[in-house]
């Protein structure tokens, strides 16, 4: 099986990794392909320039994207500009991949009420950035149904510290309480090969692990393992924002967490365990 990962940074590569250890080939496109690891054909594109020829038997395409900012023209240009001419070159190339894996992110999602939402919750994103992606996403599913959306919530793992560093440095914030999902880094890159090899997938994923967390507790926690102080602010009780992200259907379809909690995966992260990709 021929595997296409257009945006192949450090979770494309390392999906491109699991795929290639089952012996599939993987093609990785990005700016600066010298990066990529053995295993992964790399070649430089960038998806808002005209695009090379797509290998003739691509079985799965996986696009996994990274804006260049947070900025609304940086979102419009990389992630749903960036699609459209890869559907393009699709059919400009007489390419037809038995299925599209699009990484996308809970912020399509704009909760802000502390309620569980899962797959069947309507997509109702309240930043600019949330509304590209969703506007992508819909293209996506009328132009190529064999589309699969995986919609992951924050990742961390290997070389992606930030509360680790705010525990560190004493800058963890002590505000109101505020729900936070999220999934290690591994198991994002295992959700996507899991997708490419369903047979009948659903349209769509989360991909969150299996406790979502106020975000303080997160820090409690990690003040906890690094054995550094951590106090609360003292404050009375009150509801938490946010959204809490159910991923009972990627659960459901066979897919098993390595790193289940943040609790699992922080420890791995502050033992050392794995790489982060160039």
């Amino acid at each position: 099986m021929t595997i296409l990962i257009a945006g192949c940074g450090d979770l494309g590569t390392q999906a491109g990794l699991t795929f290639a250890a089952s012996g599939h080939r993987v093609v990785g496109w990005r700016r600066s392909p010298e990066k990529l690891p053995l295993g992964i054909e790399g070649a430089a594109v960038d998806l808002t320039r005209p695009l090379p020829a797509l290998p003739e038997a691509t079985d799965v395409v996986v696009i996994a994207l990274t804006a260049g900012g947070r900025t609304e023209a940086a979102y419009r240009s990389t992630y749903y500009d960036g699609t459209v001419n890869l559907l393009n070159a699709f059919e400009r190339d007489g390419v037809k991949p038995r299925r599209i894996i699009f990484v996308s992110s809970t912020a399509v999602y704009g909760n802000d009420d502390g309620a569980r939402i899962d797959e069947s919750t309507l997509p109702s994103p309240a930043t600019p950035t949330g509304k590209i992606l969703r506007e992508t996403e819909t293209m996506l599913i009328d132009q190529a149904p064999q589309t699969v959306l995986l919609r992951l919530s924050g990742i961390y793992g290997p070389g992606r510290t930030r509360l680790i560093d705010q525990v560190r440095s004493g800058a963890a914030p002590k505000s109101a309480p505020h729900w936070t999902n999220r999934i290690h880094r591994d198991d994002a890159a295992a959700a996507i090969v899991h997708l490419a090899g369903l047979e009948l997938p659903a349209p769509a994923y989360l991909g969150s692990d299996c406790e979502p967390a106020v975000l303080t507790d997160v820090h409690s926690f990690l003040a906890d393992e690094l054995r550094l102080p951590f106090g609360h602010d003292g404050a009375a009780p009150q509801p938490a924002t946010g959204k809490r992200c159910d991923s009972s259907l990627l659960h459901r379809s066979g897919f098993e967490f390595t790193y289940p909690t943040y609790r699992e995966g922080y420890r791995a992260v502050l033992s050392g365990v794995g790489t982060r990709h160039p």
